[in-house]
C-alpha cells in the first residue's frame, strides 16, 4: 500500500510524542546522574552475594537451530527453513541448512521483543479481529492464514509484521515455543541494567511520560531497546488514529482488508522507528555532552543539594504523608499478604526448579565420568554444562513455573494490566541465578583439578563442589526473591497510590517548585522527591 500521503502526519505525531518524552528524558537524566553519584560516594549496603558472577560472556555460541516450515507472504506458500538462534537470541531464518554452513545471507532476521508466541490459528484469529474493528470475515469464508499441519506457532506483535511458521509433531512445537519464548524473553529485556544512568533516566522518563498522560502502572509494551520502547509509545498513540483514518478507505473482502491493514501497520510501525531513533540519539548525545559540567557541580555541591532535598522532601511529606497514610491504610495495606502469596508460590517453585535442574545436570555428569569418561571426557562435558543457563529446552521446566502466577482479583483493584512484566523479571532473575551457580561450579572445579588423582578424587570432588555451590545458590536465590517480591509490591502498589492521590495532590505541587535553588533546579524535581514520600508511606509495610 502507498503511505506517501500519511508521511507527514506520522512525522506530525512522532515529534510531538518524541519532543514531550524527550523533555522528561532530560529533566530525570540529572536526577539520575545525581542518584548515581551519590550512590557512588556514600556506597551501598545490602548482602553480599555467595556465587560468583560471570565477567566475561561466553563466547559465541549457537543456542539453537533446526528446521521448520515458514509461511511466506509473497507468494502464499510453506516453505522449509533452516532456523538459528545465536547468541544474542536474534531468530536467523535460512534457506536450508546448506546455506547456513556455506555463510550464505539469511532470509529473515526477527528481533522478537514485543512478540507474543501463539499456538494456535484461532488465537491469531482472534487477535486480528479485535484489531481492525468491524472487519470480520464471514463464517464459511477462508480465514487470513490456514495451517498445512496442527502444530503453527504465530509470532504476534501489535504493530510489527507477523510471522508464520508450523512444524510436524506436538513435541517440536512445544520445543520450539520454548525457543522462541526465550528469544522474547530476551529481547523484551533491551535496557541494559549496566548503565546507572541512562537506564534508571529513561524508564523514569518513559513513566513520567504516561502518568501525564493520566496511564498508571506497569506497561506491557515496554519491551525491547530505548528506540522500540519509543516507537511503541508513538505507536499506542497514533495507531487508534489512522484505525479511524484508514480503516474505512481499505477495500476488498474482510481478510484481504485485514492484511493490507496488517502490512500498512507494519511499514508505519518501520517509518515511525527510523524517526524515533533519531530523535532519541539527539536527546541522549546533547544529554553526554551536558554530563561533565553536571557531575561537576554535583561533586562540588553535594552537600548542599542534599540538605535542598531534604527541606523540600520535609515539606512535602507534611502535605501529602497524613492523605498518603490514611489511603495505604485503607487500600493498600489490607491486600499485600494476598498480592504477596500470589507471587510466592510460582515464584519459590521455579527457583526450586532451577536447583533441582541444576543438581540433575552435575550428578549426570558425574555418573558419566565414572561410567565411561573419566578427565578425558570432562572437557567436553563441562562445555555443555556451562550453556545450561541458555537451554531454552533445558530451563523451560523452571520458566513453565512461573506461567502459573495469578494475581486473581487484585489484578482489577490495582489496575495491574497483565502479570507478564513479573513472570518475565522472575525468569530472567532464574536464569541469572542458574549461569551464577554454574560458573560458581566451574571455578571451583578448575581450582581443584591440578590436585587430583584418578577417577575416584574427580568425582568425590565434584560432590563435594555441589555441595558447596547449591548452600551458596540457596542463600543468593533467597537475597533475590526478597527483593524481586518487594520490587513487585512497589510495581503493583505506588503506582495505584499515585492514581488514588492525584485529585487532592498533583495541582497543589508547583507551590513546592519555589524551595529548589536554581543551580540545582537540574537534578532535585519535585514530581520525584513526591513520589519518593509516596513511596516512603508504603516501604515499612513492604519491608516486613
Amino acid at each position: 500500500p502507498c503511505l506517501t500521503w500519511l508521511c507527514s502526519p506520522i512525522a506530525e505525531k512522532t515529534g510531538k510524542v518524541l519532543g514531550e518524552f524527550c523533555r522528561c528524558y532530560k529533566e530525570q537524566y540529572g536526577v539520575a546522574l545525581f542518584n548515581s553519584v551519590r550512590y557512588e560516594i556514600e556506597g551501598n549496603g545490602g548482602p553480599q552475594a555467595q556465587l560468583l558472577h560471570r565477567k566475561v560472556p561466553l563466547e559465541d555460541h549457537v543456542i539453537y537451530s533446526g528446521n521448520l516450515f515458514q509461511y511466506i507472504e509473497e507468494n502464499k506458500k510453506w516453505r522449509n527453513r533452516f532456523c538459528v538462534v545465536p547468541h544474542n537470541y536474534g531468530l536467523v531464518l535460512y534457506e536450508n541448512k546448506l546455506a547456513y554452513e556455506r555463510d550464505l545471507p539469511p532470509r529473515v532476521l526477527v528481533n522478537s521483543a514485543g512478540y507474543k508466541i501463539l499456538t494456535s490459528v484461532d488465537q491469531y484469529l482472534e487477535l486480528v479481529n479485535s484489531s481492525l474493528p468491524g472487519v470480520t470475515p464471514k463464517s464459511g469464508h477462508s480465514p487470513i492464514l490456514k495451517c498445512p499441519t496442527d502444530f503453527p506457532l504465530i509470532l504476534w506483535h501489535p504493530y510489527a509484521r507477523h510471522y508464520y511458521f508450523c512444524v510436524m509433531t506436538g513435541k517440536e512445537q512445544e520445543k520450539w515455543q520454548a525457543v522462541f519464548q526465550d528469544c522474547v524473553r530476551h529481547c523484551n529485556n533491551g535496557i541494559s541494567e549496566d548503565s546507572k544512568v541512562e537506564a534508571p533516566a529513561f524508564t523514569d522518563a518513559v513513566r513520567m511520560y504516561r502518568q501525564s498522560k493520566e496511564q498508571y502502572g506497569t506497561w506491557d509494551m515496554l519491551c525491547g531497546n530505548e528506540t522500540q520502547v519509543l516507537s511503541n509509545l508513538v505507536m499506542e498513540e497514533l495507531l487508534p488514529e489512522l484505525r479511524t483514518t484508514i480503516g474505512p478507505r481499505l477495500k476488498g473482502k474482510a481478510q484481504e482488508r485485514q492484511r493490507t491493514w496488517i502490512q500498512i501497520s507494519d511499514a508505519v510501525y518501520r517509518m515511525v522507528y527510523e524517526q524515533t531513533k533519531a530523535q532519541y540519539d539527539a536527546a541522549m548525545a546533547k544529554c553526554e555532552q551536558e554530563r561533565p559540567q553536571m557531575e561537576g557541580t554535583i561533586r562540588t555541591d553535594m552537600d548542599q543539594i542534599i540538605t535542598s532535598k531534604e527541606h523540600l522532601a520535609s515539606k512535602i511529606r507534611a502535605f501529602v504523608l497524613p492523605k498518603a497514610e490514611v489511603c495505604v491504610r485503607n487500600h493498600v495495606q489490607p491486600y499485600i499478604s494476598s498480592i504477596l502469596e500470589a507471587l510466592m508460590t510460582p515464584t519459590s517453585q521455579g527457583f526450586a526448579e532451577v536447583r533441582e535442574v541444576f543438581f540433575k545436570e552435575v550428578t549426570d555428569m558425574n555418573m558419566n565420568i565414572v561410567n565411561e569418561g573419566g578427565l578425558e571426557k570432562l572437557v567436553e562435558y563441562m562445555e555443555k554444562l556451562s550453556h545450561l543457563a541458555f537451554h531454552p529446552v533445558k530451563m523451560q521446566s523452571c520458566y513453565e513455573k512461573m506461567e502459573q502466577l495469578k494475581l486473581e482479583g487484585l489484578q482489577q483493584r490495582f489496575d495491574v494490566s497483565s502479570t507478564s512484566v513479573f513472570k518475565q523479571r522472575a525468569q530472567i532473575h532464574m536464569r541469572q541465578q542458574m549461569d551464577d551457580a554454574v560458573y560458581t561450579f566451574e571455578t571451583l572445579l578448575h581450582q581443584e583439578l591440578g590436585k587430583l588423582q584418578g577417577k575416584d578424587d574427580l568425582c568425590k570432588s565434584i560432590q563435594r563442589i555441589l555441595e558447596r555451590v547449591l548452600k551458596k545458590y540457596d542463600y543468593d536465590s533467597s537475597t533475590v526473591r526478597k527483593k524481586f517480591f518487594r520490587e513487585a509490591l512497589l510495581q503493583i502498589t505506588i503506582p495505584f497510590l499515585l492514581k488514588k492521590l492525584a485529585p487532592t495532590c498533583k495541582g497543589e505541587l508547583a507551590k513546592f517548585q519555589e524551595l529548589i535553588f536554581e543551580d540545582f533546579a537540574s537534578f532535585i524535581l519535585v514530581e520525584n522527591t513526591y513520589e519518593e514520600v509516596v513511596l516512603q508511606s508504603v516501604m515499612k509495610d513492604i519491608m516486613q
